[in-house]
């Protein structure tokens, strides 16, 4: 069985040293890399510029910072025919609509436009019909119903087969849906959804 997973957040630029990016550690990536080779399979890791890089013996790492960057990793490593591609990547939402060239000098107000990032998870069925496809949902305060609800538009939107509602404002929660709605797994810790993930993928 070859997995692909995605972790970590993005970077997009603001100038050529400010980003904007978001707080994800990668962990909940890194347990799922983590439990898949248990299982056996052979996996690759596309991480972002986390803190702590996984070191696993027998996981494949490719590394990525900026948004563009992991739009090209995903590109070249879905035509690679891979069972399963879990995209858990805290992927950002927005970008600046006008990237300034050099760095912006300090000293005085500015205001920046943010426009919608395209969805990568979009792009990924078409490249990659055959495999099992997987996606992320982050929202507040969730429980089973919203997870459901959560996740419909990422349904449609990807075509993914299953999908995760985390929510992490008050600990972890996380809720594995499938396409019809229904709760197939929850847990408040990451190492056992990850493991709950490959026993139902597996």
């Amino acid at each position: 069985m070859k997995v692909l997973i995605t972790c970590g957040p993005t970077w997009v630029a603001i100038d050529d040293v400010r980003v904007i990016s978001n707080r994800s550690t990668g962990a909940m990536g890194h347990a799922i890399a983590g439990e898949f080779r248990k299982a056996g399979a052979r996996v690759t890791l596309i991480e972002g510029p986390v803190t702590h890089s996984l070191k696993a013996n027998g996981i494949k790492v490719v590394k990525y910072q900026f948004f563009d960057e992991l739009a090209q990793a995903l590109k070249a490593e879905c035509q690679k025919n891979y069972d399963i591609i879990i995209h858990a990547a805290a992927v950002s939402d927005f970008k600046s609509r006008k990237v300034f060239t050099n760095k912006i000098h300090s000293g005085r107000p500015l205001t920046l436009t943010l426009v919608p990032a395209e969805k990568l998870i979009d792009h990924i069925k078409p490249l990659a019909p055959k495999s099992r496809l997987v996606g992320f949902k982050l929202e507040s305060g969730i429980n089973a119903r919203r997870a459901a609800q959560a996740t419909r538009a990422l349904f449609s939107g990807s075509g993914c087969d299953l999908a995760v509602a985390n929510a992490v404002d008050k600990g972890y929660r996380g809720y594995i849906v499938d396409r019809n709605g229904g709760i197939l797994a929850q847990s408040s810790n990451k190492n056992t959804l990850a493991r709950h993930l490959v026993r139902i993928l597996k």
